[in-house]
């Protein structure tokens, strides 16, 4: 506690005291102590508001001791006005009510400098509480901000550094690709954290650099040094060569030939180049250029070297994701179509989009498969899983499917055999797909759906529609592995409209009903383009652009044309009875009549003839009977380009074999008769037999 005195007037002039009051006060040694330390004592008298300032008080105000006479108003012409109402207000606030005060201002030298300084003093007060005197210190308070300013500086370089840190692994902690790489490092987010003017990104192809981003930086410059030797004398050369970051000044790089250009008459001023290295090999280098600086201190320098290494793990992750995904996406194409077909009277689009996250290939697919009589089949599927094993299913389920459509069977038959084939593949995996049956000429369809969803329908008006679309459960599971019925709708698609098949990947969104995914695509469809190829690409597009590509996506579009008139066809069946010995002649005879029903009296001769053959092997070398079929197909009511096609179908899945006869030989002449009297002839096997095929032009009227 202070010490409470009763104080003696003082004299008009401080230097005339010679200091024996505080000397008393404060023992001979203590002025010359705390002026040692740039401090110095203060005796403030309140009644007679005088103040007293031993020497190093004086040295604090760059005061001269015959310049002083002790009055506080002398003194505050030595303080910054601005200072001046902040510091009487605290210690009017001190004497008011508390024990002390302590604040800080700034004083005026005699030189016209600024110093900061502190003061702090004790209140001393009567037995009645009043205040009579002050008595503290006063001190030269520069070193200590000095010093304070030091550690706050130093405190933002490192929450600066922490930032850069943070933005930077935050950024490349979400790139996937070598493109997602170059758009995080040429972001706004790190060049501002690093205060760089332009990043330039290179990858190592086996004895060069190769530019892959460079931003802030002109076209001509990413053009004349897209490729540089790693044995070149180059900055960016010579630190990936040696593993060693480079620190480059504009005067170094103008002595480059190849980057004189680039760099002189530019406000480029510095570069630090930073090797990419990943499992003690380089794999490319970062070049950071700045144009406000002129040197590069050891804290930055780290920090730069820090952000390299960060920097090569992401570039190695993202080269390693490149190379698995264009592998994954390789094989994932290699199980689809390697074209589509054209089938005359539709346009027909389709694509597949492997999903953005993950390398994984998934299950999805689309195929094209022209049927008989000018209809196509038409596919789109997706098996369950994303991984090797997913796919090779569907390259499985793939190609059986389209074995079954070829073969002739109906839709829903079609796909009861294809999810047998599933279930009995030993495979944990179902599938979800749909199929579609459609004849150009009518836009006549049949549709049937397992567990997918159902197709979409875009009208010539640019209306859309969601026909609804029978369905049975997926594929592969054990109640629809013996070929149980799948319910087939049909569908009568309209001249200038387009169907769209596809998989959930299109309309199935985290966050989003799959209602507003649908709605999603059919506004797509109506805005979209009229040429297939055209509007496939605005689909996909439009949605990896919206939603990003979360899923794997195969699309398939069929739109009619209109320019394919419907064919008048005539059709004519008879069962061959194997156990009836006249029952291949009573076929001849019938097919005779039959044609000459049609009109084609003049060619029944080569007609029968051939089929007799087809009849006779069918008889001969099978056990079953067969079924004798003639198909007459015209265009426009007249003869102009008809065909005859007959066609036996037997339970042998013998295909047969065209041989040359040997002089002695009584058989393997049926074919070879077939060939010289048909237009053109093929087999083709069935889910039980075969059917064994010719066709016949049919000339003028006659």
């Amino acid at each position: 506690m202070a010490r409470h005195h009763t104080l003696q007037p003082p004299p008009k002039l401080y230097p005339a005291m010679r200091f024996e009051v505080l000397e008393a006060d404060l023992g001979a040694d203590l002025p010359r102590v705390l002026a040692l330390n740039g401090m110095g004592g203060f005796l403030w008298d309140l009644d007679a508001d005088t103040f007293f300032l031993d020497p190093g008080g004086l040295a604090v105000y760059d005061l001269d001791p015959d310049e002083y006479d002790g009055r506080t108003e002398t003194l505050a012409q030595r303080i910054m006005p601005e200072d001046i109402a902040a510091l009487r207000d605290t210690v009017d606030d001190a004497l008011a009510s508390k024990d002390g005060y302590g604040a800080y201002f700034r004083v005026r030298c005699s030189d016209g400098t600024i110093r900061w300084s502190h003061t702090q003093g004790r209140i001393q007060r009567d037995g009645a509480g009043r205040a009579r005197r002050v008595v503290g210190i006063v001190r030269d308070a520069s070193p200590e901000l000095e010093h304070l300013t030091q550690q706050a500086t130093l405190k933002a370089d490192r929450k600066r550094q922490t930032d850069v840190v943070q933005v930077t692994t935050s950024v490349l902690s979400q790139a996937l690709t070598i493109q997602d790489v170059t758009a995080a490092l040429t972001s706004k987010e790190i060049m501002g954290a690093i205060g760089a003017g332009s990043v330039v990104l290179s990858l190592v192809e086996k004895d060069r650099l190769r530019i892959v981003a460079a931003a802030g930086m002109p076209p001509e410059f990413s053009r004349d040094l897209r490729y540089v030797r790693l044995d070149e004398s180059l900055p960016v050369a010579e630190a990936v060569r040696t593993q060693t970051p480079r620190f480059t000044m504009k005067e170094e790089a103008l002595s480059h030939p190849r980057l004189r250009p680039h760099v002189e008459g530019s406000d480029l001023t510095a570069a630090a180049i930073l090797p990419l290295i990943a499992q003690a090999q380089p794999i490319g280098a970062l070049a950071i250029i700045y144009r406000d600086k002129d040197e590069f201190t050891p804290e930055e320098r780290n920090l730069l070297i820090a952000l390299g290494g960060t920097v090569a793990q992401s570039v190695q992750r993202a080269v390693l994701y490149d190379e698995e995904h264009a592998m994954a996406v390789g094989l994932q194409q290699a199980m689809l179509p390697a074209s589509i077909p054209g089938v005359p009277g539709t346009q027909i689009a389709v694509r597949y989009r492997p999903a953005r996250t993950g390398h994984q290939i998934g299950g999805d697919w689309y195929d094209v498969v022209p049927l008989p009589t000018g209809r196509v089949g038409l596919v789109v599927g997706d098996v369950q899983g994303h991984d090797i094993h997913a796919s090779a299913v569907m390259g499985q389920l793939r190609i059986a499917l389209r074995a079954y459509a070829a073969e002739g069977h109906p839709p829903s038959t079609l796909m009861a055999r294809a999810s047998s084939f599933l279930h009995d593949l030993d495979t944990d995996r179902f599938a979800t797909c749909i199929y579609a049956d459609l004849d150009p000429a009518t836009g006549h369809a049949e549709l049937v759906r397992a567990g997918h969803h159902g197709p979409l329908v875009k009208h010539a008006d640019g209306r859309c529609s969601r026909p609804y679309i029978h369905g049975g459960l997926p594929l592969g599971l054990p109640q629809y592995s013996s070929h149980a019925p799948y319910p087939t709708t049909r569908l009568q698609l309209g001249a200038e409209e387009t169907l769209l098949l596809c998989t959930d990947g299109l309309v199935e969104f985290h966050g989003m009903d799959i209602d507003e995914g649908v709605q999603q695509i059919e506004t797509i469809l109506r805005g979209g383009p009229a040429d297939m190829d055209e509007l496939a690409e605005h689909i996909v597009a439009t949605i990896e652009a919206r939603q990003g590509q979360e899923d794997d996506v195969a699309l398939l579009l069929v739109g009619l044309t209109g320019d394919r008139q419907p064919e008048e066809r005539r059709h004519w069946s008879c069962l061959v009875t194997h156990s009836d010995p006249q029952a291949p002649a009573l076929a001849r005879q019938m097919l005779r009549n039959t044609l000459i029903h049609w009109g084609l009296g003049d060619q029944c001769d080569a007609a029968v003839t051939a089929a007799n053959e087809l009849i006779a092997n069918a008889v001969m070398h099978t056990d079953g009977d067969a079924m004798l079929t003639a198909r007459l197909l015209r265009q426009n009511g007249d003869r102009t380009g008809a065909q005859l096609k007959i066609e036996v179908q037997d339970n042998s899945s013998r295909l047969p074999q065209l041989k040359m006869p040997s002089d002695t030989s009584s058989g393997s002449r049926g074919l070879l008769i077939v060939e010289q009297l048909a237009q053109e002839w093929g087999a083709e096997p069935l889910g039980s037999g075969k059917r064994i095929w010719f066709k016949l032009p049919v000339r003028g009227p006659g």
